[in-house]
């Protein structure tokens, strides 16, 4: 990350709710081209059970340890935040920072933040929802990026492209996009007859929906890839924050240790 942080655009996908095992399924079925094409998912441990502590620690520079750890410093070795009781001697590789988070150190490096929201957590409707996005120096959310909405990676990638489109040419960008698609609800991806099943909606809501969404998410990121290298040489970072469950043990949704919970999938590539 020391030779990236200056001299690379970065990006922070996270597919936000995605879990390990759709995703290697997915993988290894070859249904998601576009995300493996520049490599495998790789077994993490996430960093919380639900969006917002998981992006407390990733953004303060805490990312996933590898499923196997048997410490915390096992972690992938991108950011490494100064005196956080994580020791005193950064990993190899890993940038130091000082600030609350390393979006703040990308900023005094000279690049220019950005957040495009997709969930809750990042829309500024509320004062929680204004947290994760004043970390940027510019963040934006509109009711077509959330979760509820079909279409909602076609929104936030056309938006993005166009915001890097406006963007100089020579300015370095940091952009975070909370990919929402894959959160739920995403029962309406199913066959028509499934979304309309006599049960709770969240039920409705399966791992073949999940599934759906993630192949979704996929034919959508080759356009924002394709802008990002017009842009210039990009490093991405693309994981997500937690997974969820469909009913294994009784359990739904996320926000409760679960393994298929605290199993993420997690990848990083140069563009």
């Amino acid at each position: 990350m020391n030779q990236v942080v200056g001299s690379h655009h970065i990006i922070f996908l996270c597919l936000d709710a995605l879990r390990y095992d759709v995703a290697k399924e997915e993988e290894e079925r070859g249904t998601t081209p576009v995300l493996n094409s520049r490599g495998s998912w790789i077994r993490c441990q996430a960093t919380g059970n639900f969006t917002f502590p998981a992006h407390q620690a990733l953004f303060a520079g805490f990312f996933p340890c590898v499923w196997e750890a048997k410490n915390h410093r096992e972690r992938i070795p991108l950011f490494f935040p100064e005196n956080a009781g994580s020791g005193r001697k950064a990993p190899d590789g890993a940038y130091r920072f000082h600030q609350a988070n390393w979006i703040q150190a990308l900023e005094k490096q000279g690049y220019t933040t950005c957040c495009v929201g997709g969930v809750t957590f990042f829309d500024k409707r509320s004062g929680l929802g204004k947290v994760l996005p004043a970390y940027f120096q510019q963040s934006f959310w509109n009711s077509s990026f959330a979760p509820t909405v079909r279409k909602s990676t076609k929104h936030q990638v056309d938006f993005t492209i166009r915001w890097l489109e406006k963007q100089p040419l020579n300015q370095k960008i940091f952009l975070y996009l909370n990919v929402s698609a894959i959160h739920y609800p995403n029962y309406f991806y199913l066959e028509p007859e499934m979304r309309r099943l006599p049960i709770p909606a969240y039920q409705r809501d399966t791992k073949e929906s999940h599934r759906l969404a993630l192949r979704y998410v996929d034919s959508e990121l080759s356009r924002l890839f394709d802008a990002l290298k017009k842009k210039g040489k990009t490093f991405v970072i693309c994981c997500s924050d937690h997974g969820t469950c469909y009913g294994e043990d009784g359990c739904y949704s996320h926000g409760i240790n679960h393994p298929m919970v605290n199993t993420i999938p997690y990848q990083h590539f140069f563009l």
